[in-house]
């Protein structure tokens, strides 16, 4: 297995500052890195450097891309003789909330899948929900507003914001029933190959199930308290593009070593 990150925009010899600690990291345990430039690669360029070994599995760890744009490095990647780990279509199905949601719909939050320009008040008439958690197919808002909405008027207000502060609605707006969970709780555990990692110990059940249910290589998976105690999934999030979070580097390249 093979990592790529992206290079520091003035000196294509060194990793992005946001990737350069795990990027050491991954050299310390051996494991084979390259970089390529994101701005070349926007301008339709890509070299990784140094290139890859003919036929190796590669595993980009970089910036979100849209699942066009990652389909593009995909094929970036198949053309200098290796093959992404992850393809276009594995990629969306941990990315876009609506892809995977009906294999978890029992483990997370209701969700009703709306275009931007929907009318809120009519799509929500059926749903006694006290309050909703608005995001859009990817993200959500995360400013100091928040995403939770008292009444269908402030969906209106965080999708506005969401578009405002981000540059579009990505996909579409996805909005949740609002649960009482325990934001001090949350964990991200990461899932390669259909085994589960934790930061610490063992990942728990629900991620272990979770790992089962979906197909893909290589995916985040975000795991939060309720205030019962029940473990509720708020999110995944395709792996290549998933921060750490709690993640000590050296802890997190190790799920890649062997």
């Amino acid at each position: 297995m093979h990592l790529l990150y992206p290079c520091d925009p003035f000196n294509k010899k060194v990793p992005d500052d946001a990737y350069a600690e795990e990027f050491v990291a991954a050299q310390a345990k051996g494991i084979p890195c390259s970089l390529f430039s994101a701005e070349d690669f926007e301008c339709g360029e890509f070299t990784a450097r140094p290139a890859f070994p003919e036929g190796v599995e590669v595993v980009y760890r970089g910036w979100m891309l849209t699942p066009q744009r990652y389909g593009e490095l995909q094929a970036a990647i198949l053309a200098k003789g290796a093959k992404a780990l992850t393809s276009e279509q594995q990629y969306r199905h941990c990315h876009y909330l609506p892809e995977w949601y009906s294999l978890c719909e029992d483990l997370t939050p209701k969700t009703v899948f709306l275009a931007e320009d929907a009318d809120f008040s009519i799509a929500l008439s059926h749903h006694s929900w006290s309050a909703f958690f608005v995001k859009d197919y990817v993200k959500s808002l995360t400013t100091s507003r928040g995403s939770v909405a008292k009444n269908v008027q402030e969906i209106y207000e965080i999708v506005g914001l969401i578009k405002l502060y981000r540059g579009q609605i990505e996909g579409g707006v996805s909005i949740r029933q609002f649960e009482d969970l325990s934001p001090e709780t949350e964990e991200r555990y990461f899932v390669l190959n259909g085994k589960a990692f934790a930061c610490e110990g063992s990942a728990p059940d629900i991620v272990q199930d979770i790992a089962k249910r979906i197909q893909s290589p290589f995916f985040s998976v975000d795991i939060v308290l309720g205030a019962n105690g029940t473990p509720r999934l708020i999110e995944l999030g395709d792996g290549q593009v998933s921060d750490r979070k709690k993640w000590p580097a050296q802890r997190f390249v190790e799920i890649f070593h062997g």
